[in-house]
């Protein structure tokens, strides 16, 4: 709409700029010449005004268009951002409680004796012995 309303103002200026430049109100345009009387010149300007003015009214409507696009883009891009941090805060909040609860059920763990040897073989392991998916917290060695 925004290049439709620019290529009507050039219209509507270079009609203008044809009147002003000629001396006479004979008009070569394309190879057609054109002799107006004053009621044929008067409506030539009505319209060229007419054409002027719809390609004002484009321009600014098309304008008020994209602003309204982009500040609603803009509005979306930060809802959006705000959910992706609210959901991120309750991610960590999710992880802290679970820290928390597995670092209470991790309290009443067991040494396991000192003197068994790793033989490099598979051996029995105590049942209250458990592995953690981290492995800092793994009893066995």
């Amino acid at each position: 709409m925004i290049f439709l309303g620019l290529v009507l103002v050039l219209l509507a200026v270079g009609a203008g700029v044809l009147v002003f430049t000629e001396e006479s109100s004979r008009y070569i345009l394309f190879g057609y010449t054109f002799e107006l009387n004053q009621v044929e010149m008067f409506l030539a300007g009505a319209v060229t005004a007419a054409v002027l003015l719809a390609g004002l009214w484009m321009l600014s409507s098309g304008a008020r268009r994209t602003a309204k696009q982009r500040r609603s883009l803009r509005d979306q891009r930060a809802e959006a951002s705000s959910r992706v941090a609210r959901l991120e805060e309750e991610k960590r909040e999710l992880e802290r409680r679970l820290e928390r609860e597995h670092a209470a059920k991790q309290a009443p763990v067991k040494q396991v004796p000192a003197q068994r040897e790793h033989t490099g073989r598979h051996s029995a392991v105590p049942e209250d012995d458990r592995l953690v998916a981290r492995g800092s917290e793994d009893i066995r060695r």
